[in-house]
């Protein structure tokens, strides 16, 4: 008998790791699996392409909800969600990361008492002020798989007691580190970038935080470091559409090579391509150790700690001049890469072979 896995999803990063999972199990006689777009991160990009190109079936739901408050959002995917679940009946639902459609899957499953595996667990920010830290930690603990892609993330997890919950964990390694290796050997033919803009030295930067959009004085600090380090090395950030609304709202003007939000393929060409990273997004800071390219990471904490530890990644908070202190020492640094931090690309398939024989 098949069994039936729903798979939760709602950010641009969530279809990339679901993909992993998704490719694999179509392989399988054995398992029936869905897929449900919340619609958290509403994005044109999300058309039939993007799914054959990342060769995994579209969603059968799609609950087309966003552009509300936490409270509302999480509420009516709690709702939509328990409907499915009600209809369809899965043994497992899969749900991935920290946003609201994380907790909002995971807690629709438990309270149907259908089990739950939660992929990236284990992450701590320590900063309960972020959405996001609540979110992964609420969902942990009502999960019954726990697959953390790091030592880090098991230590957390039995700090803070997992060894006597009877939940199972199991260190995975990064399922987005098997998407980077595998789709980094088609994004060149892929891409829909300018050749010009991956021409010469120059640094990728993303921004789109929160903490450092809707706080003018961290967003100040950051633009007028950046604009400064564009004048020696040239800066290629795509523009979030919200980080461009607050910019404007602030009048806060970025002197740097600005270009529309791009794809999953355009982004692994402009980290094959980048001389360094900066950003204040968690996957990304990853996705740069993934193509061997040292990071400055424009948060005061990181959930990836091992980054840190291992000098290819530094904290330089919203502080202009310790974003252009080591900006210039990064440029510069020649890092060890060679330590497998988020296992051996093959965390697909320790994942899927866990969860159909739990």
């Amino acid at each position: 008998m098949k069994q039936k896995i729903i798979t939760i999803i709602g950010a641009r990063p969530q279809f990339v790791k679901a993909a992993v999972i998704s490719r694999l199990l179509q392989k399988r006689d054995d398992v029936e699996e869905i897929l449900v777009h919340t619609g958290q991160h509403f994005d044109h990009n999300m058309s039939d392409i993007f799914f054959e190109e990342m060769e995994i079936p579209r969603p059968k739901y799609n609950l087309s909800i966003n552009g509300l408050g936490h409270g509302a959002m999480t509420g009516q995917m709690l709702e939509k969600i328990e409907e499915v679940l009600m209809k369809e009946k899965p043994d497992w639902v899969i749900v991935y990361g920290d946003t609201n459609s994380t907790i909002a899957g995971a807690l629709a499953a438990k309270k149907l008492q259908i089990r739950v595996a939660h992929i990236e667990a284990g992450l701590r920010s320590f900063n309960m002020q972020m959405p996001e830290e609540v979110n992964r930690i609420l969902t942990d603990r009502i999960s019954d798989v726990l697959f953390a892609p790091t030592q880090a993330a098991v230590d957390n997890l039995m700090n803070e007691g997992y060894d006597s919950i009877d939940a199972k964990i199991e260190r995975s390694g990064d399922v987005m580190l098997d998407a980077a290796l595998y789709y980094a050997q088609h994004s060149g033919e892929k891409m829909t970038l300018p050749k010009r803009i991956l021409e010469g030295k120059f640094i990728l930067c993303t921004l789109h935080r929160a903490e450092n959009t809707d706080d003018p004085e961290r967003l100040h600090s950051i633009v007028e470091a950046l604009n400064k380090i564009h004048e020696s090395t040239r800066i290629v950030m795509p523009l979030h559409p919200r980080t461009a609304k607050l910019l404007d709202k602030y009048g806060f003007k970025l002197k740097i090579d600005l270009i529309d939000p791009v794809g999953y393929f355009d982004m692994i060409e402009l980290l094959k391509n980048c001389s360094l990273v900066m950003t204040d997004s968690g996957g990304l800071q990853k996705e740069a150790y993934f193509f061997e390219k040292n990071c400055v990471t424009l948060r005061d904490e990181t959930e990836w700690v091992e980054l840190v530890a291992n000098g290819a990644n530094k904290l330089a908070g919203a502080d202009g001049a310790l974003i252009q202190k080591f900006a210039l020492e990064m440029l510069n640094k020649t890092s060890d890469f060679s330590t497998k931090l988020y296992g051996d690309g093959r965390s697909g398939e320790q994942i899927v072979d866990v969860v159909l024989n739990f």
